[in-house]
């Protein structure tokens, strides 16, 4: 008898077919995942073999495999750029690939999946053994990539609510003192810094434990949490200042991969149910505190001490010297041991050379007000959630609270470090050169607006002007790069496959390996209406089996849309709803490049009189592409954008017979483009929805075939009125 981790050689369309399954799901989109589920289904069925799919997509989960269908599967596809929880798959032959390989490489996938590697439930080998195959290199700076974001992006919430609660309760109930802004002991006020303070302390462990969970799962939460724990804390290795969120990512990173290695060695099977959730965290927890207050703190110490050994011998030279290099210790770290030294030996000398504690002061808000700034000034580099940390770190900045810039330092490292270091000297050096005294060993703004700064015309110049710089030197680092959120940690990191099309549409329950990191949308209330529109579309067919969706949970309701948009073309020339209609058809378009081609399909929908501002149309679709892009191959682009310029959902279609570079994974130019505006309430719904459908139905040569072929507007309704 054939067990099902061992498939017979010579199934397929020559013998009996093989049972198989899968998996799809991207990160921050939508598109991919069905585009690959389609494509995998389909070439299961070409192959001779049966497949079911299951899409883990931004609406949830659909078509969830049961027990029944894993027990009977010869082989299990994972195609997906985010964790995909594998323990229901132990015992069966599992391939884990990039998203993007299911649907360039779906036939291929079948193959390698009937020699593919036995699950044995240590989230190791089938994860890593035959995705670099499959994939073609890579993987391993995506997994470092996306392990990132998810530790930044779990860090976030604990930057802004302990930044912006300190800073009230300084603002409300603070009182200028010689040893700083001191808040009442008894006060309501000092409650509320308290507060805060615990949401500040647990930033640094959030972002180590998330980092460590993206990449070993539950086991890894523990260590890497508390290893952040211990890198924030430096007293429990005789250092002054704790290693900051440099600390916390190396620690992260190191309890994500030591929990890999721990898992990879065999034991017992009676040990086996505990190790994740007793052997490993212990395991882990233990060795990566002593190793990190044993082996790494003492060399943090020791770089402390001399560190303030060296400042204090540059108190006799130039005032503009010390304050450069003062303001780039304070920008460097936000927080760290470089920061916390140079804040230090201000505070020290407050009461007798209150001048080097102002160079500080000038240079201590100077990386959050600069990001903040820079998220104003080009705000189409920036995703929703980036911009609104941005205010957030203006505020914070406002009142001396460095690490309201850490979410920008920790996404791009080799862009936000140094425009923050070049801000941080020129306001140290300028209140340096112009003897800014500060009376309390505290930063910012508000410490002038409080009457403790003498100088407080040149304070403020040194702040702008050091601000400015950041800002304006952090846009030209990004610019240069790309703009990629990820093209620090990899140029190449998670691929275009990944973020390529619906960044937007980001999970509400983001996955361990969190990679919307900083990306707008959840599916808001709209689940149940885009669950039922993204259904297979011949449930009774030969297809039933492979991509069938579940029941919507509205009881059917949204499924009058589909069935409105079939009928629409003979009534009167309307499809998707009728959102698409005759006068968002182009037969040609002009453009032959990617931004004019975003105008002109703009223009395009703008004659509908939906939209209400066609220039903030164009900028929030160059917004959309500056997060990647939304060319998905196959000679097909979708440019959308969730913006209030329009007043009602509208898409539009164009063709290209030259085609356009729209920068496309498989390298094909575009000569479909559709374009979907929708506005930012209906964004949850609708955006899915459509996206949804388009990405199904364009998967199908012999559908973009005709729709190329289309005499002309009229035959190109009566070929999308086919999408439902």
């Amino acid at each position: 008898m054939t067990s099902p981790a061992d498939p017979p050689n010579d199934a397929g369309a020559s013998g009996p077919g093989l049972k198989l399954l899968a998996v799809t799901a991207c990160p921050t989109g939508i598109a991919h995942t069905y585009m690959a589920a389609e494509k995998l289904a389909q070439a299961a069925e070409s192959l001779g073999h049966s497949m079911k799919v299951e899409t883990q997509g931004s609406i949830g989960a659909e078509n969830v495999l049961s027990d029944n269908d894993v027990s009977q599967a010869d082989g299990v596809i994972i195609a997906a750029d985010k964790d995909v929880d594998r323990s229901r798959f132990i015992g069966k032959r599992v391939l884990v690939v990039a998203v993007a390989d299911g649907i360039h490489r779906p036939e291929r996938l079948i193959e390698q999946v009937r020699n593919a590697p036995v699950y044995q439930g240590d989230g190791h080998e089938a994860e890593r053994g035959a995705a670099p195959a499959a994939s073609g290199g890579g993987k391993g700076r995506s997994v470092t990539y996306k392990a990132l974001m998810n530790g930044v992006s779990y860090m976030i919430p604990f930057v802004v609510v302990g930044g912006l609660l300190i800073a009230v309760s300084l603002a409300l109930g603070g009182d200028t003192t010689s040893k700083g802004i001191v808040i009442p002991d008894d006060s309501f006020w000092k409650t509320v810094n308290d507060i805060g303070s615990i949401g500040f302390e647990l930033m640094i462990p959030a972002l180590s434990g998330y980092i460590a969970y993206a990449i070993a799962d539950r086991p890894a939460l523990v260590p890497g949490m508390v290893g952040g724990w211990i890198a924030a804390h430096g007293e429990l290795y005789d250092s002054e200042a704790g290693a900051g969120f440099i600390g916390a990512i190396v620690t992260g990173f190191l309890a994500g991969y030591l929990v890999l290695w721990i898992k990879r060695v065999k034991v017992p099977k009676f040990v086996q149910p505990i190790m994740p959730i007793i052997v490993i965290p212990i395991v882990a927890t233990s060795a990566l505190g002593l190793f990190f207050i044993h082996v790494l703190g003492e060399p943090i110490s020791w770089v402390f001490e001399r560190l303030t050994d060296w400042l204090g011998g540059l108190t006799g030279t130039s005032a503009a010297l010390l304050g450069i290099i003062l303001g780039l210790m304070i920008a460097f770290d936000m927080g760290g041991p470089v920061n916390k030294t140079a804040f230090l030996f201000g505070a020290g000398l407050v009461s007798k050379n209150p001048e080097v504690m102002g160079a500080c002061a000038a240079a201590i808000p100077v990386p959050p007000l600069g990001q903040g700034l820079a998220t104003l000034l080009r705000r189409r580099m920036f995703d929703d959630q980036e911009r609104e940390t941005g205010l957030a770190a203006l505020f914070m900045g406002f009142f001396g609270i460095t690490e309201g810039a850490i979410p920008f330092a920790a996404a791009r490292p080799a862009r936000v470090i140094p425009a923050n270091m070049l801000g941080g000297a020129v306001a140290g050096a300028i209140a340096g050169v112009a003897s800014v005294e500060d009376n309390v060993p505290h930063g910012g703004p508000i410490v002038a607006v409080l009457g403790a700064v003498g100088g407080v015309p040149m304070f403020f110049v040194a702040v702008v002007v050091g601000t400015a710089v950041t800002a304006l030197v952090t846009i030209a680092l990004m610019s240069v790069g790309g703009g990629g959120r990820g093209a620090d940690a990899d140029a190449g990191a998670g691929g275009v496959a990944e973020a390529a099309v619906a960044g937007e549409a980001a999970s509400s329950a983001p996955s361990p390996a969190g990679a919307p990191v900083l990306a707008g949308v959840g599916s808001g209330g709209g689940t149940g209406a885009a669950s039922a529109a993204v259904a297979a579309p011949d449930a009774t067919g030969p297809k039933a089996a492979s991509v069938s969706a579940a029941e919507p949970r509205d009881g059917g309701k949204a499924k009058a849309a589909p069935e409105a948009a079939e009928a629409a073309p003979e009534a009167g020339g309307q499809v998707l709803s009728g959102y698409l209609t005759e006068q968002t058809v182009r037969e040609r378009l002009a453009a032959d490049g990617k931004d004019a081609a975003i105008r002109e399909m703009a223009e395009l929908l703008a004659a509908t009189g939906k939209v209400a501002d066609t220039a903030e149309l164009v900028r929030a679709a160059f917004a959309r592409e500056d997060q990647g892009t939304t060319g998905l191959g196959e000679e097909i682009a979708i440019p959308h954008a969730k913006t209030d310029a329009v007043t009602a959902p509208v898409v539009g279609f164009a063709r290209s017979p030259e085609g356009i570079e729209w920068g496309a994974p498989d390298g094909t130019k575009a000569r479909l483009v559709f374009m979907i505006a929708v506005p930012e309430a209906a964004a949850g719904d609708e955006h899915l929805r459509i996206l949804a459908l388009l990405s199904r139905k364009l998967m199908g040569a012999e559908f973009r075939e005709r729709l190329l072929g289309a005499a002309d507007v009229g035959a190109i309704l009566r070929v999308l009125g086919e999408i439902e």
